[in-house]
């Protein structure tokens, strides 16, 4: 069975009870408790100004800026 369907984060992979959002750094779907932590990052603010950049460039699709190293050694996306 799908993860999202499941309810589960594709970052930490724990419930989402049903709540996600986008990352502003890759294509992952993730819990609100990822998205605040995302927030909090450094390059937050970058990864959101590039994605503007490519959305008014036509890029809807924008794969982001990648996740930063501390965060896929958090979540063992190494």
């Amino acid at each position: 069975m799908d993860e999202k369907i499941k309810g589960i984060c594709d970052r930490c992979n724990l419930p989402n009870d049903n709540i996600t959002i986008m990352s502003k750094f890759n294509q992952e779907t993730i819990c609100m408790t990822c998205k605040e932590e995302e927030k909090n990052h450094p390059e937050y603010k970058n990864a959101s100004d590039v994605e503007l950049e490519e959305c008014k460039k036509g890029n809807y699709n924008f794969e982001g800026i990648g996740l930063p190293k501390d965060l896929k050694l958090k979540y063992g996306q190494v």
